[in-house]
């Protein structure tokens, strides 16, 4: 019995051994936005650009789809420059506008969103946002967070950018108190314009949030009022997080319900039918007009009759039969006294 629970003692003690280590080291701490395990230590910055990922638009109308070029060469790690997946980006892209805008104006908010989450990312979603601080703190979140570069609109929406990177006073994945202090953008019209004197300059270049301001405006556009009037707008990559699903509610057991005991049904007292049933003499027609019929549930005005009452049978009439009785009986008696007085006499004589 000793051996047998010593060797119990020490299974026992080797199962709660295997359980910690399982605790400790098979399973993956908990972190707040359920991605941050996986992103890159915090060094004061981010940039995403890397050599070869850069192409330049093959037509001037192509921005938006020599952006969605870049960003897929970033994200999949390609080094695609062609014109033909450029040209399938914009044919693409163009069938899935909001609006209907001619061929010259390119592609709208809604149809770059479109592209991005159909070649690159489903988590891209579009941004149109009240204000140039609260596009670039969004931005710069969302970028952190998912190692995605974001799309920004500039010059008023005639032109399209690729935000690759930035520097911050904190990390914007594990707090909201944090201050943008550079950006790295891409333009992929540098090699179609002049570099000198071109709108876009050379790729990864570093601006300031004053600097970017200049350039990330406003949306307008004169042709047609769109949703976006106004709006900074971007396309960004949101981070998905995991919800702790909810408690399940316990439903409450039923309570026992007493059955209740069967009552005797009263029987009914007979009613006696009249013997003679009266015919009325006149019938009340209605006069013509309309009939008020009241509606379910409504009350009956004090002094209407809700019912019509049965006939009462009428008292029956006893007063000549009284009468005639009376007589009968003081006959009988005259009789009577008439008879007594003759037998007294013949009982004397």
């Amino acid at each position: 019995m000793v051996g047998l629970a010593r060797r119990r003692s020490i299974a026992r003690l080797a199962l709660a051994v295997s359980f910690a280590v399982a605790l400790l080291g098979g399973v993956a701490p908990w972190t707040p936005n359920g991605s941050a395990s996986a992103l890159s230590h915090w060094t004061g910055g981010i940039d995403l650009y890397r050599s070869g990922v850069f192409t330049t638009q093959k037509t001037w109308l192509w921005c938006t789809a020599a952006d969605v070029q870049i960003i897929r060469n970033i994200a999949d790690r390609r080094a695609d420059h062609t014109r033909s997946s450029q040209q399938r980006y914009f044919d693409y892209m163009r069938t899935q506008n909001r609006y209907r805008i001619p061929v010259s104006d390119g592609v709208d908010p809604a149809g770059w969103t479109a592209g991005l989450r159909h070649f690159v990312d489903a988590r891209y979603r579009l941004y149109a946002s009240s204000s140039f601080d609260s596009a670039l703190r969004s931005a710069v979140t969302n970028l952190r967070k998912t190692n995605l570069p974001v799309g920004i609109t500039v010059s008023h929406g005639n032109h399209a950018w690729v935000l690759t990177g930035f520097t911050a006073t904190a990390d914007p994945a594990v707090t909201s108190r944090f201050k943008v202090t550079s950006v790295r953008v891409v333009g992929p019209l540098w090699g179609l314009q002049s570099r000198s004197y071109g709108y876009d300059m050379r790729p990864d270049t570093k601006l300031t949030p004053s600097q970017l301001r200049g350039f990330f405006t406003p949306w307008h556009y004169g042709g047609v009022r769109m949703a976006w009037e106004g709006r900074w707008v971007s396309v960004q990559p949101v981070a998905s997080t995991k919800t702790p699903a909810p408690k399940p509610v316990a439903t409450p057991k039923p309570t026992a319900t007493s059955t209740p005991t069967a009552q005797p049904t009263p029987t009914p007292t007979p009613t006696l039918a009249p013997a003679v049933t009266l015919e009325p003499s006149l019938s009340f027609e209605p006069s013509p007009g309309k009939v008020a019929v009241a509606e379910p549930g409504a009350s009956v005005p004090h002094g209407a009759d809700s019912a019509t009452a049965p006939p009462t049978a009428p008292a029956a009439d006893t007063g000549g039969s009284g009468v005639l009785g009376g007589l009968i009986v003081l006959v009988a008696l005259a009789l009577a006294a008439v008879v007594g007085l003759g037998v007294r006499a013949a009982r004397r004589g």
